[in-house]
């Protein structure tokens, strides 16, 4: 701690940093298992979240990395490709945890807030998929008309992201809403973003849509001689226990961490069929098993190889088809979407580590 006290200048501003990560990676209505980043600026290096790690352990393991920001930005704006992975621009001699840094790292040195959270918020995340979210969006931010925002259209996180948030980050944004991903709140201190995370959760909720309880029995036999489970989580199984919750998970990918943990599809289990039989029949016609199984008006079977963050994963889904409003047209992932996600080695990375992490 005391090379990162002198990087930082002072060690209760590094604390209130790692305080407000931790608060943010634990509550599930903003962060899911690795998702979401944090950064802040001290001088000319920047403390962002390592790939790969938790929020919520921004307090109990050294999950932070230094990067110099202004090489960085240069990198981004020259087309550099080391932009992307950003490792060429870490700290090494006050990087201990040797871990590289957030998929994310050049969008935060982009921006020139000293402080800045990036979160996959359920609720943003619900309105930013719909086709009309820019009219909505717009309803919902007039309730905070002092802070300034924009919206971002999807891009695959990393550098074709950053581009986009730089091309705004000279009018010094307090908030910017990213289509089909999250959100990004900034500002000069964590006192102040604190304040406006609270804000913007009020003015962006979402009533949940609930179904009632999951028929965990019915699932348990469902799933006997298969290799998936019922969820654990209660309030995972909302997925399935809604009828418009379950179409618009049915309907196509969300958001990058849906395909990336939970695979680009969401199964239904045909009446009178056991999820065995299914994944028999998805074997045999050339298809990949999903890794979520819903059960209409029962719940969701998940597969016993999700690790900790893809179950994490799991909730968020269900979170998200919740909040959703009903009767809107959504804006999924295009297929083009999908498969440059799902092969891009910076994501490939991030699982790796998961299972590393969780003895898989």
């Amino acid at each position: 701690m005391a090379a990162i006290a002198q990087s930082v200048g002072s060690n209760k501003d590094f604390q209130a940093f790692l305080n407000l990560s931790e608060a943010v990676g634990s509550d599930i209505l903003k962060t899911q298992g690795a998702g979401g980043n944090t950064s802040a600026k001290f001088g000319g290096v920047m403390w962002v979240k390592a790939s790969g790690t938790w929020l919520s352990q921004a307090k109990d393991r050294d999950i932070m990395v230094p990067v110099e920001v202004e090489p960085l930005v240069a990198a981004l704006r020259n087309k550099d490709p080391r932009a992307e992975k950003a490792t060429d621009f870490v700290v090494n001699e006050l990087n201990s945890s040797g871990l590289r840094p957030s998929i994310e790292t050049s969008f935060h040195a982009a921006l020139q807030n000293s402080v800045v959270a990036h979160y996959h918020c359920v609720n943003a995340i619900a309105l930013s998929v719909l086709k009309r979210r820019e009219q909505i969006l717009s309803e919902r931010m007039a309730t905070v008309s002092d802070l300034t925002w924009a919206t971002i259209p999807y891009r695959r996180p990393g550098t074709p992201l950053a581009r986009e948030i730089d091309a705004v980050s000279g009018s010094v944004p307090d908030v910017l809403i990213l289509f089909n991903h999250g959100i990004i709140v900034g500002g000069r201190d964590v006192a102040e973003v604190s304040d406006r995370i609270r804000r913007v959760s009020e003015a962006l909720a979402c009533p949940s849509r609930d179904g009632g309880k999951p028929d965990v029995a019915a699932l348990s036999a469902l799933a006997e001689g298969s290799d998936f489970q019922p969820a654990s989580d209660p309030d995972s199984h909302k997925t399935a226990l809604s009828k418009e919750n379950l179409q618009f998970a049915l309907g196509g990918a969300l958001y990058p961490d849906h395909v990336i943990f939970l695979g680009p599809t969401v199964g239904l289990l045909p009446d009178g069929q056991s999820a065995a039989e299914f994944v028999e029949r998805c074997i045999a016609e050339g298809k990949e098993v999903p890794k979520l199984i819903a059960v209409s008006g029962k719940g969701v079977l998940v597969s016993k190889a999700l690790t900790p963050g893809g179950l994490a994963m799991a909730r968020c889904l269900a979170e998200v088809v919740a909040r959703i409003p009903g009767g809107e047209a959504i804006e999924y992932l295009t297929p083009d979407d999908v498969y440059e996600l799902t092969h891009w080695e910076a994501e490939q990375y991030r699982q790796a580590l998961d299972r590393k992490t969780n003895g898989r």
